[in-house]
């Protein structure tokens, strides 16, 4: 049985699937291709018209000789040298389509016109730009790459494309800056994927184990923007870039501690502004971490180091809560993490009023029932506002979970407890590495000069 026809049998079912005989350059000729990917009307249109330029008459001489036939069709696409099935179908699936010449048997690799799968360059999701461009990078893959390109405007930026999987191939391209990117970080990651390019990716969990980081990491080793600028950026800081089909994002490699509280967008300020809007995430930061940790300390365990008004207020404000500063504050934690993750997943028609019911009505009601100290609202709704202050919601995460480590740490040694929490928490970031870079590095621009 020829190939065509198994590619049929293979896909007698699927009413996605055609496969069709023509006439092309006067000799007979079969296509074959999917209908959700390929546009056929505009694509035959277009190959006859290449036809017609390539050689005149053609198209309309059946008794054009078949050496100059294939002539003509080589021109059309790139011939598929020992076709097999598995090698037929992988192009088919990619989107492009297949024409078949029975005399001699020759099997042409076509780039369709495709049928528009892919959204328009739209506003970031979920970034939000006060000054700077406002383009967020989409699904395709190309497009995301032209973005960037934009964004740079220099010949220096390299890119390299694979094509990983063997169930279901994706594209997945590499860019950096030749004299800019660190050599040994560049060949670590190319030599990674050349050597998982049988792997399919198709989410990040797959592709930071094809890069080799370890699953249980708490702090995240890529770092992923909607943004051409913060991209770019990364590119000057000598870092590269990852582009994965079907994801409207940028992976940038390595993810370092500025990557927290410090955007590109940032610059776009007066240089004190600047500043002082950086210093603020570091505050909220800080803030994210200590707050509930040490409202349990000095709550539970060090009471004399506040001052007496100060201790007869919050030991009024917990008059009639039956469990321990420690308890109410985990729970009342939980059910801020629960808001939180149903926001994300709500529609946003939905998302904020259930903000509002689980912020306000069930802040004031837990109050008034005496479950909890009015202090402790206050407390956890500063927490809350300083945990979205992180640049990226992908770093607002080991914040959110490492707050539990002081909490713990402080209801057994109290403000000690709370010190020896930030202390690990240092220790255990500037032990983070990621390609021998460590994640408490700061990279700065050749080209810069003010931070």
């Amino acid at each position: 049985m020829k190939l065509p026809d198994q590619i049929r049998n293979r896909f007698e079912q699927d009413g996605d699937f055609f496969i069709e005989g023509h006439i092309l350059a006067g000799r007979p000729v079969r296509i074959m291709g999917f209908k959700s990917l390929v546009d056929l009307p505009k694509t035959w249109a277009n190959l006859q018209s290449r036809v017609r330029e390539a050689v005149p008459d053609i198209a309309s001489d059946t008794d054009s000789s078949p050496t100059s036939a294939l002539t003509v069709l080589n021109k059309l696409g790139r011939k598929i040298s020992e076709p097999d099935e598995a090698r037929l179908l992988a192009v088919l699936t990619a989107g492009d389509l297949i024409i078949c010449y029975e005399d001699p048997e020759t099997y042409l690799d076509v780039v369709p016109i495709p049928i528009t799968l892919t959204r328009s360059i739209e506003q970031p999701l979920n970034e939000n730009v006060l000054q700077g461009s406002a383009s967020a990078f989409n699904d395709d893959l190309a497009t995301n790459i032209g973005l960037l390109k934009r964004e740079l405007n220099t010949a220096s930026l390299r890119t390299q494309v694979y094509l990983a999987g063997n169930n279901s191939p994706r594209k997945l391209a590499l860019l950096y800056l030749e004299g800019q990117v660190e050599p040994a970080l560049l060949q670590e990651v190319s030599e990674r994927l050349e050597a998982k390019k049988s792997w399919d990716l198709y989410n990040l969990q797959r592709l930071c184990k094809a890069l080799g980081f370890q699953p249980w990491k708490a702090v995240p080793k890529l770092y992923t923007t909607e943004l051409p600028m913060e991209a770019a950026h990364a590119l000057r800081q000598g870092r590269v870039v990852l582009f994965l089909d079907r994801f409207p994002f940028a992976m940038i490699l390595p993810a370092l501690i500025g990557d927290m509280f410090m955007m590109e967008n940032d610059r776009n300020y007066p240089i004190l502004f600047m500043h002082l809007i950086r210093g603020l995430r570091i505050a909220g930061i800080l803030i994210n971490l200590i707050m509930p940790g040490l409202y349990v300390a000095l709550v539970s365990v060090n009471p004399e180091v506040l001052r007496i008004e100060l201790a007869l207020t919050i030991a009024e404000s917990r008059s009639g809560v039956p469990y321990p500063a420690f308890i109410e504050t985990l729970l009342l934690l939980i059910v801020l993490e629960l808001i939180i993750v149903a926001s994300v997943r709500l529609p946003k028609s939905v998302g904020p009023t259930l903000t509002v019911v689980g912020g306000i009505i069930l802040g004031q009601a837990v109050v008034e029932a005496k479950l909890v100290s009015s202090l402790l609202i206050i407390i956890l709704a500063a927490t809350s506002i300083a945990n979205s202050a992180v640049v990226g919601f992908q770093n607002s995460l080991p914040i959110r979970l490492f707050k539990y480590l002081t909490l713990v740490l402080a209801s057994l040694y109290g403000v000690l407890g709370v010190m020896s929490g930030l202390v690990i928490i240092c220790a255990y970031l500037a032990s983070v590495t990621t390609y021998g870079i460590p994640y408490l590095h700061f990279i700065k621009p050749k080209d810069d000069s003010n931070g």
